[in-house]
């Protein structure tokens, strides 16, 4: 198949001076040309390639390895950073080591941990316990901006825990102020090599998580550790009642289960075993006494359940490093 295209040459014009010449040709060029289509898709995805919201960027990546004593001391961040999210930014994984603590800038996200979906917005935190199935991302929309932390330590399941995170990883109320000040402090010692670092940056972890404290217990009606109810009557017994004989059948007897049940899932709620947990709730009451009385060492032994001096001076230096009178004379040198 032949295509003909017609064109102006010299001899067909040779009456037009040069500019009409010019001004023809290209009359009869436009006539000929192919009209272009515009494609609808490719005008959308030019028009998204110029957004630089499209792709996720790391404004600030970090990377750190603590050493043993480092971790065996303090919370050892292993990852951190400022995130500038895209729309399809999205992390999901079965389990991982640590725990994250990310704290929205601006924009919006989203967490799924236990199966359930939270939005999260400007100027909250979330927390998640990475060792459990979650995933998090930004809402395509409006997506966030935020500073993330990874953090280790022995102490962050038993923390998220009284924190209710599993049920609850979005804190509202937080002060974010303050938090980023510290989140910033602690970008800022991670890049350092003094060994003095590492006691800064677990300051300032420790204080991202006393503001958890405050945001999620500072309400009355949200102050109710994740703990199983069986265990919370026998925790309230010995409170109120740590200076009477209490035996560990008693307390599976008021939890309805058999002292082996209910001392394994005692164990496994609070990390010792019912009588461990009450002597040292004894040892804690005569630390006050010691302080606010002149009571002798006998008399305090009594009165916090220990119906022998010795067994209490016992107790009470194998958890202190000190016996009873050498902590009075200390703690009032004080």
């Amino acid at each position: 198949m032949s295509v003909t295209r017609k064109f102006f040459t010299d001899a067909a014009l040779p009456n037009l001076s040069d500019e009409s010449y010019r001004s023809a040709k290209c009359t009869e060029l436009k006539k000929n040309q192919m009209p272009v289509k515009k494609c609808p898709a490719r005008e959308l995805y030019y028009t998204a390639m110029q957004n630089p919201f499209q792709e996720t960027v790391f404004l600030k990546n970090l990377y750190a390895t603590p050493a043993d004593w480092q971790r065996d001391l303090f919370y050892s961040v292993v990852r951190a950073g400022h995130l500038r999210a895209g729309v399809e930014h999205r992390i999901q994984r079965e389990t991982y080591p640590g725990h994250e603590l990310i704290l929205c800038l601006k924009g919006q996200g989203w967490v799924q941990v236990a199966g359930k979906r939270h939005e999260v917005g400007p100027d909250q935190l979330v927390w998640v316990n990475c060792h459990h199935p979650h995933s998090y991302g930004a809402v395509s929309k409006d997506p966030w901006d935020v500073y993330w932390v990874r953090v280790e330590g022995r102490s962050l399941d038993r923390i998220a825990q009284l924190l209710e995170v599993r049920s609850m990883p979005v804190f509202a109320g937080y002060d974010a102020a303050g938090a980023t000040a510290e989140f910033e402090r602690g970008f800022h010692y991670l890049e350092g090599n003094r060994p003095c670092d590492a006691a800064h940056v677990n300051a300032a972890i420790s204080a991202i998580i006393a503001m958890a404290f405050d945001a999620r217990l500072s309400d009355p009606d949200l102050i109710r550790p994740d703990l199983p109810m069986p265990v919370q009557k026998a925790l309230e017994k010995m409170r109120l009642y740590f200076h009477q004989p209490i035996r560990v059948v008693e307390l599976a007897q008021l939890a309805g289960m058999s002292e082996s049940h209910f001392s394994r899932q005692f164990k496994a709620a609070i990390g010792t075993s019912p009588i461990d947990w009450l002597r040292r709730e004894r040892i804690n009451q005569a630390k006050r006494r010691l302080i606010e009385s002149d009571d002798p060492v006998k008399e305090i032994a009594r009165q916090v359940g220990y119906a022998d001096q010795f067994f209490f001076s016992k107790d009470f230096k194998r958890m202190t490093k000190l016996t009873p009178t050498q902590f009075r004379e200390q703690e009032r040198q004080n």
